[in-house]
């Protein structure tokens, strides 16, 4: 789940913040662009670190299996919850929904891949949406759409950071 992971967790990170920008403090144009900039310097990191491990972790059929099924669970999970909270008539509840179904979506890869960070962080964004339903109503989408993308920024540094380790001629001590 190393580097691989790492692009696709700080991708939606920058969308988490995006989402949490617009949605939010109704922020438009270039300024949008500004969490991507995040991505694409932890996806650099990662393209630097998978090349020189020559492609990176191989999954297990299992894994593989595992992280089909959710990320197939997490996408019709994400439209049933944002369909769900706008039918209730609380459009702030939408970040808080996406983050409690992504955090969910991590428990079964956890056990499937073998992969216990992952219980962590879907721990995290289960705890982060349970604080945004909580919360009145300005902070509940701000603090779903900043907290999921720090998580997942937060994890893809240490996947890229975990790897970085594993290069061969390299140290184990960084």
């Amino acid at each position: 789940m190393g580097s691989r992971g790492a692009i696709i967790m700080s991708f939606f990170g920058a969308v988490f913040l995006a989402l949490a920008l617009a949605w939010q403090w109704q922020v438009s144009g270039p300024a949008l662009i500004l969490p991507f900039l995040v991505f694409a310097f932890i996806g650099a990191a990662a393209l630097h670190v998978l090349r020189q491990l020559g492609g990176g972790n191989v999954l297990s059929s299992r894994a593989r299996r595992t992280l089909l099924w959710a990320s197939t669970g997490e996408g019709i999970g994400i439209f049933i919850a944002i369909n769900i909270v706008m039918n209730l008539h609380r459009p702030e509840w939408r970040l808080p929904a996406m983050a409690l179904v992504v955090g969910l979506h991590f428990l079964p890869i956890a056990y499937g891949a073998g992969f216990r960070t992952f219980y962590v962080l879907g721990a995290a964004l289960i705890a982060v949406a349970l604080a945004g339903f909580a919360l009145p109503t300005p902070f509940a989408g701000e603090l779903a759409g900043i907290a999921a993308a720090t998580c997942l920024w937060i994890t893809s540094v240490t996947a890229v950071l975990r790897d970085r380790r594993m290069v061969p001629g390299r140290p184990l001590t960084v």
